[in-house]
Order: C-alpha cells, then sequence, then structure tokens
C-alpha cells in the first residue's frame, strides 16, 4: 500500500495532448493559376465558409511570416492567421491561433492532374480543445474546398468572358 500511495504522489502531471487531422480534396475545371489567386487573396475571404473578414489589404501577396487578423462567421472575436510556407501556385501553410488550448494548421495545395486541377486542404487541429473545436467546425471544413473550387471557377468565368462591343460600332480586327 505505501509503495502505491508514493507512486501516486511522486507522479508528474501529464498533459493532454490530442491532435485531429483530415484532407479535403476537389476537382476543379478552373486553372492552377485561378485557383491560387483565389488562395492567396486574403483581403476577399468571401468564399470561405469560416471567415467573415481578414484585415488584409488588397494586392498583399502572403509571405511566410506575414501576420493578420481574420474575424470567423461564428463569433465576432479576431483570430490570428499566421503564414508558415508558400510555394507560388503550390502550396500555402497558415497556422491558426484563436485562443490558448487549440492550435490549426491549414495546408492548401493547388496541382493540375489529367482531371482538371485539384485542389487539398488539409486541417490539423492540436491541444486539449480540439475535440470540441472540431465538434463546431467539421461540416463548415468540409466545404471549403468545394467553395473555393466554386469561386474560382466563377472568377475565371468572369475574367474569361469577351466583352461584346455595341451594336452600332465596327471592328477592324485590330
Amino acid at each position: 500500500m505505501p509503495d502505491f500511495l508514493s507512486k501516486l504522489l511522486g507522479r508528474k502531471s501529464r498533459k493532454v495532448r490530442c491532435t485531429l487531422a483530415k484532407t479535403y480534396r476537389v476537382i476543379s475545371s478552373a486553372s492552377v493559376d485561378d485557383l491560387w489567386q483565389t488562395v492567396v487573396d486574403f483581403a476577399d475571404v468571401s468564399w470561405h465558409p469560416l471567415l467573415a473578414r481578414t484585415n488584409v489589404p488588397r494586392g498583399l501577396v502572403p509571405k511566410p511570416g506575414l501576420i493578420f487578423r481574420a474575424v470567423t462567421r461564428f463569433c465576432p472575436i479576431p483570430i490570428r492567421i499566421f503564414v508558415e510556407r508558400v510555394r507560388p501556385r503550390e502550396l500555402l501553410s497558415i497556422r491558426i491561433l484563436a485562443m490558448p488550448g487549440i492550435e490549426e494548421r491549414i495546408i492548401y495545395q493547388v496541382e493540375s492532374t489529367v482531371w482538371g486541377t485539384r485542389i487539398s486542404y488539409s486541417v490539423t487541429l492540436r491541444g486539449w480543445l480540439s475535440p470540441v473545436i472540431w465538434s463546431f467546425i467539421r461540416p463548415y471544413t468540409a466545404k471549403v474546398a468545394e467553395a473555393l473550387a466554386k469561386a474560382a471557377e466563377k472568377a475565371a468565368q468572369g475574367s474569361s468572358g469577351k466583352k461584346t462591343p455595341p451594336e452600332n460600332s465596327v471592328d477592324f480586327g485590330f
């Protein structure tokens, strides 16, 4: 019995560590360039099911070390987003620092395939609050890759659409 008590009292506290990870993939008809422009345009996150707005100025190209604020659609509490890695037209890795006890890493990968352009959206949650947070954001994270593909396809259609000349104008083909 004394041996049991000494082991119990001498035991150091253990940290509870929990990691949850999931990857979502979607094939899109948009080009790699159109998808990449949609991913890195942090000023316009209207397509994103989780983010409402950011404080990033238009035209800012994300580089490793960039830290900015964003507001989620759930609550008006601002979160910090840190850009970890950028490989242009390939990969963007960011960390979301919302509150103590939770750390979220998101990786966007864009690659060209025979069937179209594949978008991979990987989410990794770490911390003791990750099961609780995951239960709230899980339905929305499943929609991010699909929403990204639709936004890029819509942007590609808008930019590639030819302007029709007015009926009274003459086109000389220059």
